[in-house]
């Protein structure tokens, strides 16, 4: 009983100095981006928008996104989640024909599809994996204390 309540403790001190110590190493070919979010009054309120892409230099014209998926995992044994990108697609976009001596800009080319929102917790760093040569950006989204009723009908 006194080994486990010393392990316990070891590993609990351990974690304390190194709060990623639990996450997984980045596998190869893979890059880890940790986000340490400031603590906030209502943290209930606030949601944090993740984007996984790269910048590109492109036309200002039409849409882009990459391909792929980013997935939600969790740390066995400790049940904090952790986000991965296995792989960033091909990029695909809208087909407006554009004047081809306007000259291209750097835009930021994320994964397409509905934003994902998480939970904000300022406790736990944001742990991102995603392909090396893949940037991650993010976005803090606050609700309202007061939530609108809808007319009924």
């Amino acid at each position: 009983m006194k080994h486990l309540l010393f392990l316990i403790l070891l590993t609990s001190a351990l974690h304390a100095a190194d709060p990623l110590a639990c996450f997984p190493r980045p596998g190869e070919g893979m890059s880890r981006f940790v986000i340490n979010l400031p603590a906030e009054k209502d943290e209930e309120l606030l949601k944090v928008e993740i984007q996984a892409g790269k910048s590109v230099m492109l036309d200002s014209g039409n849409r882009y996104f990459f391909g792929g998926r980013m997935e939600q995992e969790s740390v066995k044994g400790w049940g904090y989640d952790y986000f991965i990108l296995k792989s960033l697609g091909p990029m695909a976009g809208t087909l407006m024909a554009i004047d081809p001596n306007i000259p291209k800009v750097e835009r930021f080319i994320s994964l397409g599809g509905d934003p994902q929102l998480h939970r904000y917790n300022s406790r736990l760093p944001l742990v991102i994996y995603v392909p090396k040569g893949v940037e991650v950006r993010y976005r803090i989204w606050r609700g309202e204390h007061d939530l609108e009723s809808s007319p009924q009908g």
